[in-house]
This record gives C-alpha cells, sequence and structure tokens, in this order.
C-alpha cells in the first residue's frame, strides 16, 4: 500500500502537468475552433527560453517571468496572427495540417539552434523529502502538483467569475451575437490565446527539471495532454484538469505493476476506452457549436 501511495501521489504531480498543456487545448478549441497539434512544442520551447536566460545570469523566476511575456507575443499573438488567422476561413483542417507542420519546424529548429542533447534544468523546488505515515513524498511532486492545480483553479475562476472571462465565454458559444452584443471578439480570442502561452511557460518551468531540455521533449507532452483533454471532456476545461490527473496517475502504476515498456501507452488505452463509452468526455457535453 506503501508503494501505491507513493506512486499515486507521483503521478498526480505529473498529471498537474498535462493537465496545464490540456486545457490549452480546451480554451483553444472552445474560444475559437483551434486545434493546435504544436502544443507540446508551446511547452518545449519556452524551456529554452528560460534555459537562454538562465545562462544569462537570470534567476529562475525572472527567467520565469521574462519568457511569459516573449510567450504571449510568440506563442500568442504571433500564432494567432501569423497562423490561425489567415486559414481560420477555410474550416479546422488547414489549421490541423499547419500546427502539425509548425511543431516538426520547431523541433528541428530548436535541434539547428541549441543542438540535439539534453539540457539539464533546475528545478524551483527545494530538493527535501517529506515522511508521512510511512509514505515518502518529494518536495518537487508536492510542489508541482500545488503549483499546476492553482494555476487550473486561478485560471478557470478568471473565465467563471470575471467580465473579461465571460466576454471569452460567449465569444465560444457563439461569436455572432457576441459581436451583436459590444463584445470585441478578436481581443477576447486573443486573450486565449495569451493564456495558452502563459501556461505553456508553466508547465515548462514544472516538467522540464524532470524532462530535460531537449528538442523532442514536447512530442511525447503533447500527444498525452491532447489525450487528456479528449478524456476529461474537451468543451470541459473541469475536464482537462481530471483527464490529466488520470494520465498521470494510471501510467505511473502502470509502469510499476505492469512494464515500464507500457507507460506511454496508458493515455491511449484510457483514451479509447472512453471515447468508446462515452464520446464527449467524462465532464463533457453534447454542444452544438455556433460560428
Amino acid at each position: 500500500m506503501t508503494d501505491f501511495l507513493q506512486l499515486f501521489f507521483s503521478g498526480l504531480s505529473t498529471g498537474a502537468i498535462y493537465a496545464l498543456a490540456a486545457l490549452g487545448f480546451t480554451l483553444l478549441w472552445q474560444a475559437s475552433g483551434t486545434i493546435n497539434f504544436a502544443q507540446g512544442e508551446f511547452v518545449m520551447l519556452p524551456a529554452f527560453m528560460m534555459l537562454a536566460f538562465m545562462n544569462m545570469g537570470a534567476p529562475i523566476l525572472v527567467s520565469f517571468a521574462l519568457s511569459v511575456v516573449l510567450a504571449v507575443i510568440v506563442l500568442g499573438w504571433l500564432f494567432k496572427r501569423g497562423l490561425v488567422d489567415p486559414l481560420f476561413k477555410y474550416g479546422m483542417m488547414p489549421i490541423v495540417v499547419a500546427t502539425i507542420g509548425l511543431s516538426i519546424a520547431m523541433r528541428n529548429g530548436v535541434r539547428a539552434g541549441f543542438s540535439a542533447e539534453a539540457h539539464p534544468f533546475p528545478s524551483l523546488f527545494p530538493d527535501k523529502l517529506f515522511n508521512i505515515a510511512g509514505v515518502t513524498i518529494t518536495m518537487a511532486d508536492l510542489g508541482t502538483f500545488a503549483f499546476a492545480l492553482v494555476l487550473v483553479l486561478i485560471t478557470q475562476a478568471f473565465i467563471a467569475k470575471t467580465v473579461t472571462g465571460r466576454a471569452m465565454q460567449a465569444v465560444a458559444q457563439n461569436t455572432e451575437s457576441a459581436s451583436v452584443l459590444g463584445i470585441n471578439v478578436p481581443r477576447m480570442i486573443f486573450y486565449t490565446f495569451a493564456i495558452n502561452a502563459v501556461l505553456a511557460v508553466a508547465a515548462a518551468m514544472l516538467v522540464t527539471p524532470t524532462y530535460l531540455a531537449k528538442f523532442d521533449m514536447g512530442e511525447s507532452l503533447g500527444t498525452k495532454a491532447f489525450f487528456a483533454a479528449i478524456i476529461g471532456g474537451f468543451n470541459n476545461s473541469r475536464g482537462a484538469l481530471l483527464g490529466g490527473l488520470i494520465v498521470g496517475v494510471c501510467e505511473n502504476l502502470a509502469a510499476a505493476y505492469i512494464s515500464p515498456a507500457y507507460k506511454d501507452a496508458v493515455a491511449l488505452v484510457i483514451f479509447m476506452v472512453v471515447i468508446l463509452f462515452k464520446p464527449q468526455g467524462l465532464l463533457g457535453k453534447k454542444v452544438e457549436r455556433k460560428v
């Protein structure tokens, strides 16, 4: 039981990181009907941004803040204006294809610029261990889970409780009606892209100490986050949190009790089971999208 609990708590911290990336999927889909298959690379690139700032002598939190600003510009504004906006009128499929191409370009670009080697990345949390009822929990696992959970809850509260968040929801439900009501639709959609960029930087800061900064680190992360978003419900931000935690815990347990070789297949198996019995996801609802 002790081993099970340790695997469970460790899985929660990993799952919380998946939830951050999955939340980006759900936000972009709800606001603009965009599926970003470069989401994993949107986590990978800020890791190298922070690494570059730290190599210039900046502390990790300063590097994080600078990377947030840069990511909002590059992964928020530039991504929206340069790729999504020109292709949006042609439907979702061109955007899907373009983001797949973007992910390949980003991986190869970082490999050419930083080399293909894995680069160590400092942890935000001290190297401490807590022993609670015989269960050993690292400060990194505890801090990662708490930090990611707080970010997800803040994002949900912003969307549900603030005027801007409600305007973003109105745009997601019906862009024409939102425009008639005086809501600046392009601005609300940009806010969604900006929030996604901030979440990607946070996920990078939390996951890179374990994954290391490598050009292909986002490939597996993006796939698992996509599955997590669908498992929880693609049109429900709370579903992203649930799906991420389920994937993180289950892959930890599978690696320990079945075989480490099956760890990366767990998200796919859960995804297939969920869509067979509940295609809209565990917390998702059947909705008719109007644009």
